[in-house]
């Protein structure tokens, strides 16, 4: 079937356009959408039959909702302490997936009622650049669909990686994506590295019963976090039952005739190495940029360190062929993948876009407790000249947080002792994840101690902990 005919109701047309987005994920959906409100008529190229990319289809949703399912099984197994007796709880394994599947349906289908609501022309196929930088669609067959537009966003996302000689097979050695859909829960798992994905899987499948071993090279989990909020998730971690090794290196990996895995495994600082045997093994060491097949060379589009180069307007090396989204680096998350995409498609309009502060995109991972930080650690504050003055607040002192039986973790604010000024923050708890916007919002107005401090949060809620962290870091905290 051709781009043309699998396309939307406005596909058969082909050109020229104002602009040609190459993948329908966050990034690309977005910037098609923006494209369509500033009045330019936008194409948008996608090789997967379903509209949303990574993210909502095989990433953020399905494992939020993962996520959340494996909080509730944890809550129902405390019920007693809340004074509730519900018996043995349970699971289906079916369901629990199946759930997870529902939510990545349910908002693809919304993904794909705005293209038609915003008249975007949809070209199902996969996109590539000619040397006269018209887009040619590939939907399979003879058929090819050749797009003309003055401006052209890169937005093709990235894939899983894995260690040398180590191949993800999908059947024992699995990448995010095949964890997420697994027909059998697996009773025991390694998970090589412990970044978002690592240990947010490995959490969800340590709830549900799996024996989970975590592999980390750094010397702490989440390596970009700050060390205190990262060794209390450790901590936590190791008591919810999953085995955490940070500072080793895995050294051969190979799989058995029963589909067992056998991960040798050293510790960077001596050669003293062990063995350990999982069903399945989780390979969480990053993502790399989908560049390949898509005629980069041919326009003159420089890649940098795996992911396409751009400036400061999100334009690569070519003039008028842009990149959003993981397809150019870190840091990799969906919000920043809209937020670039926006800027792209402001700047083709000719709009002066705010240039997007890479220090004020919020970090958050899933599992419980959550985590979530913004701006900078106390230790790269340091790192920076800052005289710091750091503010930390307790959750086990928090009214909401004792009330709710949620008291693991805290708030710890960064701020510079000489003006008082927040350079940056993070949470671990519960609810980390919506509690890390006031503070991103309050680092980008440029807040000061006292503007947190001082503002009047209602109690009881867990956003007092941010107000008493403000206060904290200057003596002026009144409940911790």
């Amino acid at each position: 079937m051709g781009a043309r005919e699998r396309g939307s109701e406005v596909s058969e047309y082909q050109g020229p356009y104002s602009l040609v987005v190459i993948g329908g994920g966050p990034a690309g959906y977005t910037a098609a959408i923006r494209a369509a409100q500033l009045g330019m008529k936008a194409a948008l190229v996608e090789a997967e039959e379903e509209l949303g990319g990574i993210c909502l289809n095989w990433g953020c949703i399905p494992t939020k909702s993962l996520l959340r399912q494996a909080e509730l099984f944890r809550l129902f197994q405390r019920a007693d302490e809340f004074g509730i007796s519900a018996g043995e709880v349970t699971f289906d394994w079916k369901k629990v997936v199946a759930r997870s599947r529902r939510a990545a349906a349910q908002l693809g289908s919304g993904v794909d009622y705005l293209m038609k609501k915003n008249g975007i022309a949809l070209f199902r196929g996969r996109g590539r650049l000619t040397p006269v930088k018209d887009v040619e669609v590939h939907a399979g067959g003879d058929e090819v669909a050749v797009l003309q537009a003055p401006n052209i966003l890169i937005a093709t996302g990235a894939h899983p990686q894995s260690l040398p000689g180590v191949q993800i097979d999908g059947e024992s050695i699995l990448s995010s994506r095949h964890a997420l859909a697994l027909a059998k829960r697996p009773g025991s798992m390694v998970v090589v590295g412990a970044g978002a994905i690592g240990v947010e899987l490995a959490y969800f499948f340590n709830a549900f019963g799996s024996e989970v071993t975590v592999l980390e090279a750094e010397e702490q989990v989440l390596p970009r976090e700050d060390g205190e909020i990262a060794h209390l998730l450790a901590e936590n971690l190791e008591r919810q039952g999953v085995r955490v090794r940070t500072g080793v290196e895995v050294v051969k990996v190979s799989v058995r005739k029963s589909g067992a895995v056998s991960i040798a495994v050293a510790a960077r600082a001596s050669e003293k190495g062990e063995e350990i045997s999982a069903d399945k093994l989780l390979m969480a060491v990053g993502v790399k940029g989908n560049t390949a097949g898509l005629g980069l060379e041919a326009v003159g589009v420089r890649l940098d360190k795996g992911g396409i180069a751009v400036d400061s307007r999100m334009q690569t090396t070519a003039r008028g062929i842009y990149a959003a989204g993981d397809v150019i680096g870190a840091p990799q998350l969906a919000h920043a993948a809209t937020a670039e995409a926006i800027l792209a498609v402001e700047s083709m309009a000719g709009r002066e876009p705010e240039q997007l502060d890479r220090g004020g995109i919020p970090s958050c991972i899933y599992c419980q407790p959550q985590v979530a930080s913004v701006g900078l650690t106390e230790a790269r504050a340091r790192e920076a000249g800052h005289d710091v003055s750091v503010g930390r607040f307790p959750f086990t002192a928090s009214g909401k947080a004792v009330a709710a039986g949620e008291t693991e973790g805290m708030v710890k604010l960064v701020f510079d002792r000489a003006y008082g000024d927040l350079l940056g923050g993070a949470v671990i708890g519960s609810e980390a994840t919506e509690l890390i916007a006031e503070i991103a919002l309050a680092r980008r107005l440029e807040a000061t101690y006292e503007d947190l401090a001082h503002t009047v949060h209602a109690h009881p809620t867990l956003s007092e902990a941010v107000k008493e962290a403000a206060a904290d870091a200057f003596g002026e905290a009144v409940n911790a």
